[in-house]
């Protein structure tokens, strides 16, 4: 288990991270979201232990990250990893072997190939998302007990990505691997994390399961034989409303069942139920903080 308590911390006494809280439990995959600048990658390299805290705690297991058994059950694949002109994926194998003993070259020769990458050849002639493809495979061979990804999904085309998240899910169930991952692409972390945190004003804004937030809102198109006036939706709990003409496309906060006999009452010709997804969710509460405007 991971777990955050009262974590603060600062460059030249610019605030970053401000009594941040949070828990990871064993085997749960979470989301880390926010707008750029929120934090998020000051909040991996901390938990990592790349960056030492100002204040507060960063327990895994009970322990202190400092200590070397921790950093060992820890694997940080940052946004832009750092390679030298002459690096290549063995090279890079060799390197990380030192680090994890018990890295698998069975599991990192298995990925290479998916991926269709040469561990022989240097890694300055790869593509960004080849370049990631690579760190991702020495990630999954060293199985670690707590991955940290930083925009993992960053350069990557639609087989990689489902390769990838399909392998992730696999390494949880077989492994308990407990992961935390970074991405602005929050349709993908709808499809596997099981809960998310947002960072927000340099703090933990709002957490929770994933599905059960998504479930927490509902969305409705309607379409009326004459224009309706916004206000007829004055009762309702309305998050965000657009209108056109007689077309009304409305997301509400509650149960949908419970809130369609409502919408009903307004005479609508048509009333359909429409998918909300945790992009959507993202960007009301965004829009509510007032970022969008």
């Amino acid at each position: 288990m991971i777990e955050v308590k009262n974590l603060c911390y600062d460059v030249g006494g610019k605030i970053i991270l401000k009594n941040v809280n949070l828990t990871l439990q064993q085997g749960s995959v979470m989301g880390l979201v926010g707008i750029n600048g929120a934090g998020k990658t000051t909040l991996l390299r901390l938990i990592s232990g790349v960056l030492t805290k100002k204040y507060g705690e960063i327990l895994i297991d009970g322990k202190k990250v400092s200590e070397e058994e921790v950093r060992r059950a820890l694997f940080f694949l940052p946004d832009d990893p750092y390679f030298t002109i002459y690096t290549t994926g063995n090279s890079m194998y060799r390197m990380y072997e030192v680090f994890y003993p018990e890295i698998d070259r069975a599991v990192f020769d298995r990925f290479t190939k998916e991926f269709g990458l040469d561990p022989k050849k240097p890694i300055r002639n790869f593509s960004k998302g080849m370049r990631r493809q690579l760190y991702i495979s020495l990630a999954l061979a060293v199985k670690p007990k707590y991955l940290l990804l930083d925009e993992a999904f960053d350069g990557l085309d639609p087989l990689s990505r489902h390769i990838f998240k399909r392998v992730l899910n696999e390494f949880v169930e077989e492994f308990g691997t407990s992961v935390i991952i970074s991405s602005h692409s929050l349709r993908e972390l709808e499809d596997f994390c099981d809960c998310y945190v947002l960072l927000d004003q340099m703090t933990v804004s709002a957490s929770g399961d994933i599905a059960e937030k998504v479930n927490s809102f509902c969305k409705f198109q309607l379409a009326f034989l004459d224009e309706i006036d916004e206000r007829a939706f004055a009762h309702l709990p309305v998050t965000s409303l657009e209108k056109s003409g007689r077309f009304v496309r409305v997301v509400l906060e509650g149960n949908a069942a419970e809130l369609l006999p409502q919408l009903q009452a307004l005479n609508p010709a048509v009333v359909e139920e429409m998918r909300m997804d945790f992009e959507e969710v993202f960007i009301l509460e965004v829009e509510k903080r007032g970022y969008l405007k």
